[in-house]
């Protein structure tokens, strides 16, 4: 006997990245194969459906959705209701609808995807070798977007006119190119071109395939080419060429920091580095981020790639534009960021040739405007988890759930180094692309722009409330103070630090936080750098810290690690630290005289109590530099330089609130002037510093009764400390938290100020 079910009419709600990722295409196919009728449409907060038919049909198309949603898809939240009957005979898609506050999250540029790759290398295809090919499972989403909902009439390409057979397939509910927005041709879509810049003169050269050929053979040549990318200017090079990379170095003002490199798969990948199945993973994914891994011996990079460095940054082609290039040049290419030292990258066309024609030979570029600027994202394995140092391409503008609802729109707008600024909207945190250093004009441009654009996409005229850090040196500090904004929240660096590796956790509950980096303004005035806070999202107590000392002459400690180790080692051996038998005496001693003296005045010379400056004494100690032409340089070479296999554990005192790095540094000082291996001294160092912080976490644990450990702070991108620290943590009973969704460096920043504000305001 047949079971007659009751007919139904249900109304779904679905938000999340569920607009440009073929939803409502994946949605109209679940209702045909259920045999359920209605429609589908996007709206300012998602997708919205009705779907009608038999009770059971109605559940197994429900069912359907929320198990097997589209892969680029990342739905937060799924509402359903039970609504009459319409009487519907068909399925459709419909067309969007634009009223209402906008609720929806644009979709993050996706790497292109097999089958349109597929098509670029097939002869017979008609988008055989163009280099703007893409579906709904690829191609450019956030960088094109000026308005919501996402639809081509509000995106760079609709100045473009589809042809006939692209509005076909546009049209066609079948094809995985149905309302691609950005779907395009050689007949009707961007083009490329090729200029060439010399003396000051930008001159075309070729167009299309020629254009590509061209810049190909410049590269091959040893030439310096800018190419227009997705989220902006590359400065490209041969990965292989000496000369071309120190030319790339010279020109770019780049001394030292490592350069991307881009090749053309997974075997070439393998051949510069050993990839972990991890990493391989990261590599081939629709995000397509830079993925730093552990180079070979023996390459054919050259060494002035990353100099020094034993690990390389490598990324996949994710434009057809890439995959086309490196096919031409059969070699690694520098891929590096279309930009001069401490500016934001280049990403329209009249810039990028007054920035970068000093720099470039050539630029490769297309006539699809980008409308928001997006470099790279970086990102490393830590055992099986993605851990991320950058987080803009691929990754942004997707939301990060959050353990608190912002009852009001907040804007909180970071820090000074590796800017992103964060908006709350009701259960949500959106963290911007990476904008870089906000001390310049540029960057500060680039940050207002942003702010701006993030607020029209989200439908907001104004926000109620701005969090700023406590620094009132820093600009987006000042830009906050001076804010029209009703209620403007301080929050304290280091305590934004440890509450945004809660909200990375989803979690509000009170931890013992591990906040280690340079230095960030102390609600003493003073600056911090290594503290252990008992904090949740409301508030925080300074459990303990790091011993502070002195910074002589302020920025150039940073940049000259040599006056910290000549400050630390007269803490530790007085007039004897000049007869010490250490490289950096022997190279700097001369200068310490003046040095030491301003230091004990405090002339120019602020208290810290900086894990980095730490970091930066041991690294000049151990002979390794004594300039650093950026930020972090001497400590990514001790970490390293360090042997992994050693147990050596230098002495790292707690007691009255304070960890006492004096002792540490002279221990690793003695052991170098007899002769310790550098190798051997540096994970002394290491391991020392982790067995210190391990005990004071015990300390504050046996105060407090709190098992859980949050670790945030640029410093925490040293994974032997990470490993050493985390592991020893679990092995007490600890519940470590790391961060999972935004970096542990100031790129989180603006992520726990705005969860701070929330939980203030609350």
């Amino acid at each position: 006997m047949t079971v007659m079910h009751r007919r139904i009419r249900r109304r779904f709600h679905i938000q999340g990245v569920v607009q440009g990722v073929g939803f409502r295409p994946f949605v109209y196919g679940r209702a045909i194969e259920m045999g359920v009728t209605g429609y589908v449409v996007n709206d300012p907060r998602g997708v919205a459906i009705e779907a009608e038919g038999d009770e059971a049909a109605v559940a197994r198309f429900e069912a359907a959705l929320r198990a097997d949603p589209p892969p680029l898809a990342s739905i937060t939240s799924f509402q359903t209701e039970d609504i009459d009957i319409a009487d519907a005979t068909t399925f459709e898609i419909r067309s969007s609808r634009s009223e209402g506050r906008v609720r929806v999250s644009i979709p993050p540029d996706l790497a292109t995807c097999r089958a349109c790759a597929a098509e670029v290398e097939d002869v017979r295809d008609r988008r055989h070798r163009y280099a703007f090919t893409n579906c709904t499972d690829c191609g450019p989403r956030f960088t094109i977007v000026a308005a919501s909902p996402y639809d081509r009439v509000n995106t760079t390409m609709a100045s473009f006119e589809m042809c006939r057979a692209c509005a076909a397939e546009y049209s066609d509910q079948g094809s995985r190119r149905f309302h691609a927005q950005p779907i395009a041709c050689p007949e009707c879509g961007p083009r490329l071109r090729l200029l060439t810049a010399e003396g000051g003169a930008i001159e075309e050269e070729a167009v299309a395939t020629e254009a590509l050929e061209g810049a190909a053979e410049l590269l091959i040549q040893g030439a310096i080419v800018a190419i227009k990318g997705l989220g902006g200017f590359h400065l490209a090079c041969d990965a292989t060429n000496a000369n071309a990379v120190k030319r790339l170095r010279a020109r770019k003002h780049r001394e030292a920091k490592p350069l991307a490199l881009m090749v053309a798969d997974l075997a070439a990948a393998r051949e510069l580095a050993v990839i972990t199945s991890q990493e391989e993973a990261l590599l081939s994914s629709p995000r397509a981020p830079i993925v730093l891994s552990r180079r070979r011996p023996s390459t054919a990079v050259a060494e002035e790639v990353a100099p020094g460095n034993p690990y390389l940054g490598l990324m996949l082609p994710y434009t057809p534009l890439h995959h086309l290039l490196l096919a031409a040049v059969r070699r690694p290419l520098v891929m590096t960021s279309g930009n001069l030292v401490d500016e934001p990258v280049a990403f329209q066309d009249d810039d990028a040739y007054e920035r970068l024609q000093q720099v470039a030979d050539a630029f490769l570029i297309h006539d699809r405007p980008i409308r928001t600027r997006c470099d790279d994202s970086v990102v490393r394995a830590v055992g099986s988890q993605e851990y991320l140092i950058r987080r803009s391409r691929g990754y942004v503008p997707q939301p990060i759930s959050v353990p608190t609802t912002f009852s009001r729109p907040v804007l909180a707008t970071g820090p000074e180094l590796k800017h992103t600024f964060c908006l709350g909207v009701e259960d949500l945190a959106v963290v911007s692309h990476h904008i870089g250093d906000l001390q310049n004009y540029a960057a500060m441009a680039a940050f207002t722009d942003g702010v701006a654009h993030l607020k029209r996409l989200f439908d907001i005229d104004e926000v109620d409330v701005v969090a700023y850090d406590l620094h009132p040196g820093y600009l987006a500090t000042r830009w906050a103070l001076s804010s029209e904004a009703p209620t403007k929240i301080g929050v304290q660096h280091h305590h934004a630090h440890i509450a945004s590796c809660l909200a990375d956790n989803n979690r509000s509950d009170r931890v013992i936080g591990l906040a280690l980096d340079g230095t960030g303004m102390g609600d003493d005035g003073t600056l911090w750098g290594c503290e252990i806070l008992v904090a949740d999202l409301t508030g925080y107590e300074r459990f303990a810290h790091l011993a502070p000392v002195s910074l002589p002459g302020g920025e150039a400690a940073i940049k000259e690690p040599w006056r910290m180790a000549a400050v630390y080692l007269e803490a530790g051996f007085g007039d004897g630290a000049y007869q010490l038998a250490l490289e950096v005496v022997r190279e700097t001693g001369s200068k310490w005289a003046p040095i030491l003296k301003m230091a004990r005045r405090g002339l120019n010379s602020p208290e810290a109590t900086s894990a980095g400056r730490l970091f930066d004494a041991a690294a000049a100690v151990c002979g390794l530099r004594t300039r650093s032409s950026y930020e972090g340089q001497a400590a990514a070479e001790l970490e390293n330089v360090a042997d992994p296999s050693s147990g050596l554990v230098y002495p790292f005192p707690f007691s009255d609130g304070r960890l006492d790095g004096v002792s540490l540094i002279r221990a690793l000082a003695e052991d170098v002037a007899a002769g310790r291996s550098v190798p051997e001294a540096a994970a002394g160092f290491h391991n020392g510093l982790a067995a210190g912080l391990v005990e004071t976490a015990l300390g504050a644990r046996a105060a407090t009764g709190i098992e859980v450990v949050a670790l945030s702070g640029g410093t925490w991108q040293n994974v032997f400390l990470l490993e050493r620290v985390r592991s020893a943590l679990r092995d007490r009973g600890f519940e470590v938290l790391l961060h999972r969704q935004v970096p542990c460096n100031d790129g989180g920043v603006s992520l726990g100020q705005a969860v701070v504000a929330s939980a203030k305001l609350i």
